[in-house]
C-alpha cells in the first residue's frame, strides 16, 4: 500500500487508504484485541506496519474518532487510546439513528411499539426482583399529580418511571435499546393532545405497576406492564391516524 492510494490520488477505483488501515483498526477493536483505555501503537509503527504515510494514519484515527472508538489526549502521557463506552452516548447516537429511520422508512407505531413490549414487558419483571429501595422511592416520585393539570413535568414523570424500571432490571443494555425508542415515540406525539382520560389511564397503570414491584410480584408486574403498553400503543395509533392528512 503507499500514499497513491489516499483520497484524491487514487484513480484506481480501490478505497483510500486512510478506510483500509482504519477498517483493519476497528477490527482489532471491536474484537477485543484492542481494549477500552489501550493506547494504539503510535504513528511511526502503524505508518510502518500498512505503507502508509503519516496524513494517512491521521485520516483512519479522525474516521475512528467520529465513531467514538478512539480519543487522543495531548501532552507527555497523551496518544490515541481505545474509547470507554459511554452508555449516554451511545443512546444518543442510537437515538439520531433510530429517529432518522423512522422518518425514512415510514416505521409504524406498532413497530415501535413491539420493541417495547419485547424489553419493558421482560424488564419489569427483573425490576420487580431486582429493584432497590432506592429505585422504589425514585418510583414514587415520578407518580402524577394530575390535580394541578397536565403539564411538562406530566409527560417528563411519565417517561422517566420508565426509565427506572429499566434501571431496576440492573441491565444497562435496556435502557440503552429501549429508551431511543420511546424518546422517538414522544416527540412524535408530544405537541399532539391526548384523549380525555389518557393521563388519568397512564397514572392508574403507573400505580399499579409500582405496586407489584414493590411487592416483588414479578408475574404480575409484566401483566400490567403489557396493558400499559397496550394502552399506550392503542392511543398512539389514534393520535397517529388524526396527524396524517386526509
Amino acid at each position: 500500500m503507499t500514499e497513491a492510494n489516499q483520497p484524491g490520488t487514487n484513480k484506481s477505483g480501490r478505497r483510500p487508504a486512510y478506510e483500509i488501515v482504519a477498517d483493519a483498526l476497528r477490527v482489532r477493536i471491536l474484537a477485543g484485541e484492542l481494549t477500552p483505555g489501550t493506547r494504539l501503537p503510535p504513528d511511526t509503527e502503524l505508518r510502518a506496519e500498512f505503507g502508509v504515510g503519516q496524513s494517512t494514519v491521521r485520516e483512519a484515527i479522525r474516521t475512528l474518532a467520529s465513531e467514538n472508538l478512539v480519543h487522543t489526549t495531548r501532552g507527555v502521557t497523551g496518544g490515541t487510546f481505545v474509547a470507554t463506552p459511554d452508555i449516554g452516548q451511545l443512546s444518543a447516537n442510537l437515538e439520531a439513528g433510530v429517529t432518522l429511520l423512522a422518518a425514512a422508512e415510514g416505521v409504524t407505531v406498532d413497530q415501535l411499539m413491539e420493541v417495547r413490549q419485547l424489553t419493558e414487558v421482560p424488564a419489569a419483571g427483573v425490576a420487580a426482583y431486582r429493584h432497590t429501595d432506592t429505585h422504589l422511592e425514585e418510583l414514587r416520585a415520578t407518580i402524577f399529580d394530575l390535580s394541578e393539570g397536565v403539564g411538562p413535568e406530566v409527560y417528563a414523570n411519565n417517561q422517566e418511571f420508565h426509565r427506572i424500571l429499566l434501571r431496576a432490571a440492573d441491565n444497562p443494555l435496556l435502557d440503552l435499546i429501549t429508551v431511543p425508542v420511546f424518546r422517538v415515540i414522544g416527540s412524535r406525539f408530544s405537541r399532539d393532545v391526548a384523549p380525555e382520560g389518557f393521563w388519568r389511564c397512564v397514572d392508574e397503570d403507573h400505580r399499579a405497576i409500582l405496586e407489584a414491584v414493590e411487592r416483588r410480584d414479578s408475574m404480575t408486574a409484566m401483566t400490567l406492564m403489557r396493558r400499559h403498553l397496550d394502552h399506550l400503543g392503542d392511543v398512539y395509533k389514534q393520535m397517529d391516524l388524526l396527524r396524517r392528512p386526509n
